[in-house]
C-alpha cells in the first residue's frame, strides 16, 4: 500500500519571486492602491490601515529590516526545496487555489482535482524593463519553452472516486484547452522546488478565494482527512507526498491569525483549525484553507521544521505572512 511518508506548505506569494529592490521600493508604490478587509471581514482602504498601525511600524519596513527578512526567506526557500528532494517522494500532491486562471466566476467549482498524463507550464512573455510587478508574476513561467509536467492519473483518479463516495462533490479536469496552462499555485512549486527532479504530481485545486462557494475551514479539515484515508488505501507501494501552496496571511501581514495557525497545526489541533473564522480568510489569506486540507492529511506526520516571516511591506503592514513547513512520518 502507498504510504504518505511527508507533507510540506509553502507560500507562493509574488514576494518570493521579486527582487530586493521590489520589497523595498515596488510594494511602497503598489500597495496603496490595494483593497484589503479588517478583522471583520470588511473591506477597508490602505489609508484605514495606515490608521490603525501600531506606532512601530515605521520601523519594520527600514530598508535594513526588509533586506534581513529578504535574506530569511531566500534561506527557507533553498531549506524547503532540499527537504522535498531528500523525501524521496514518487508523487506529490499539490493542494493549491485557482486565481481566475482556469476557472472563473462564471464557472468555479470548489474542489477540483486534475486527472491528465501531464500538465502545462507556459514561456514568459517578454515585458518593459520597468514591469517589474508584471515581471515577478512571469519568474513562475519557464525560460524560454512551454514545459509539460508529469501527473499521475491513477493516484488522482483512486482519489476522485474514493472521495466521491466519501460525500465529496468533485469537478474533474482531464486536460487544459490550447491556451490554459497551471496556476501560479502549481507553477511556483514546479520552478522553485521540482525542477531537479520531476516528480509527477496529482493537481487538486480548492476555491480558497471567490463567493459564494469557498469551502468552511471544516470541509477543508475534513477534505484532508479523507485524503489520507485514499492514499493509505491505494493499492501501490508508492512513497507519496502532500503540499500546501499558498499562504498565509495577505494582503496585510497578520501576525497573530497566522502564528495561531501554525502553532495548531504543530499541536495537530484539528478542532481550532476546523473553527477558524472564515470572515479572517479573506482575499490572499483565503489561502490559508490549503494549510487546512493538509493539516487533516497530515494528522499522522509530525511537524520537523517551520519558517515564518511576516513580509511587512509598508507602514500600513500591508504584506504576506510567508510560511514554509515540513512533516515526516516516523522512520520516512
Amino acid at each position: 500500500m502507498a504510504k504518505l511518508v511527508a507533507a510540506f506548505a509553502s507560500s507562493h506569494s509574488i514576494m518570493l519571486t521579486c527582487t530586493l529592490h521590489d520589497w523595498q521600493r515596488g510594494f511602497k508604490v503598489h500597495d496603496l492602491n490595494g483593497r484589503y478587509f479588517d478583522r471583520e471581514g470588511i473591506a477597508c482602504s490602505y489609508e484605514e490601515l495606515l490608521a490603525r498601525a501600531p506606532a512601530n511600524a515605521p520601523d519594520l519596513v527600514t530598508d535594513e529590516a526588509i533586506a534581513k527578512r529578504y535574506a530569511t526567506v531566500q534561506e527557507s526557500m533553498k531549506r524547503m526545496k532540499a527537504d522535498i528532494e531528500a523525501a524521496g517522494l514518487d508523487v506529490l500532491l499539490i493542494c493549491g487555489d485557482d486565481q481566475h486562471e482556469l476557472f472563473n466566476d462564471d464557472l468555479m467549482p470548489p474542489l477540483v482535482i486534475y486527472y491528465g498524463d501531464t500538465i502545462r507550464n507556459a514561456a514568459r512573455q517578454e515585458l518593459p524593463a520597468d514591469a517589474w510587478y508584471k515581471r515577478a508574476q512571469m519568474r513562475r513561467l519557464e525560460d524560454k519553452e512551454d514545459a509539460h509536467y508529469p501527473c499521475h492519473p491513477p493516484l488522482a483518479l483512486h482519489l476522485i472516486h474514493g472521495l466521491v463516495e466519501r460525500g465529496f462533490d468533485i469537478t474533474t479536469m482531464k486536460a487544459l484547452t490550447k491556451d490554459q496552462y497551471e496556476g501560479h499555485a502549481f507553477s511556483f512549486m514546479h520552478r522553485f522546488y521540482l525542477a531537479d527532479r520531476m516528480v509527477p504530481i496529482v493537481p487538486m485545486m480548492v476555491n480558497t478565494y471567490y463567493p459564494p462557494n469557498p469551502p468552511t475551514p471544516a470541509r477543508c479539515v475534513a477534505l484532508g482527512k479523507a485524503v489520507a484515508e485514499l492514499i493509505r488505501s491505494f493499492p501501490d507501494g508508492l512513497r507519496i507526498g502532500f503540499m500546501a501552496s499558498g499562504g498565509l496571511s495577505h494582503f496585510q501581514a497578520e501576525e497573530d491569525l497566522d502564528q495561531a495557525v501554525i502553532d495548531a497545526l504543530r499541536r495537530k489541533d484539528l478542532d481550532f483549525l476546523a473553527k477558524l473564522n472564515p470572515k479572517r480568510l479573506q482575499a490572499g489569506s483565503s489561502e490559508i484553507r490549503n494549510w487546512l486540507v493538509l493539516a487533516g492529511a497530515a494528522a499522522d506526520l509530525t511537524m520537523t521544521w517551520v519558517s515564518y516571516t511576516p513580509g511587512y511591506r509598508t507602514p500600513a503592514l500591508t504584506g504576506t505572512g510567508l510560511g514554509f513547513a515540513t512533516w515526516r512520518a516516523a522512520a520516512a
